[in-house]
């Protein structure tokens, strides 16, 4: 056989091969995309955060009479966030968000000082969430309250 009949002979069964070599191609392909999808994704599901839907409440039952005693302090849940209320010396409610403005630790009422306090870096707060000493850079945000029957229901803005 001649060498331009050898050449025509390969050059015919070229095109026929191609269509299920391009197959072949695209399948290892499609199956390398996924496999490194099937890696992939898990871990950036675990690297970025959950969404949390911000509660659209805005007043929560804090606490009963009986359970917030003159001079002391209970956290209570506002949301998605704590919220701490204050029954102070002279018998008066107050309402604050429980979330320190420094580092956003949660913050508690300390009936010995009289204040409120955040124990990660001695953060401290007066009764009307004004930051007084420490680190924390602005007061804590503070919430009406208002009392119904044997409930102390808490307000925002």
């Amino acid at each position: 056989m001649n060498p331009d009949a050898r050449r025509a002979k390969v050059d015919s069964a070229l095109p026929a091969s191609q269509p299920r070599r391009r197959f072949l191609d695209y399948l290892l392909g499609t199956s390398a995309v996924a496999t490194l999808a099937a890696i992939f994704y898990p871990i950036f599901k675990f690297m970025s955060p959950p969404q949390i839907v911000e509660s659209t409440e805005n007043s929560v039952v804090a606490a009963k009479l009986s359970e917030v005693p003159p001079n002391s302090g209970k956290i209570f849940k506002f949301g998605n966030k704590p919220g701490i209320l204050v029954h102070t010396a002279s018998g008066e409610f107050k309402a604050f968000s429980a979330v320190c403005t420094h580092l956003e630790c949660i913050v508690q009422y300390r009936d010995d000082t009289k204040q409120i306090w955040c124990a990660c870096h001695n953060g401290q707060y007066n009764l009307s969430g004004k930051n007084i000493g420490g680190p924390p850079p602005r007061p804590l945000e503070e919430y009406k309250v208002n009392t119904r029957g044997d409930d102390v229901v808490v307000t925002r803005g």
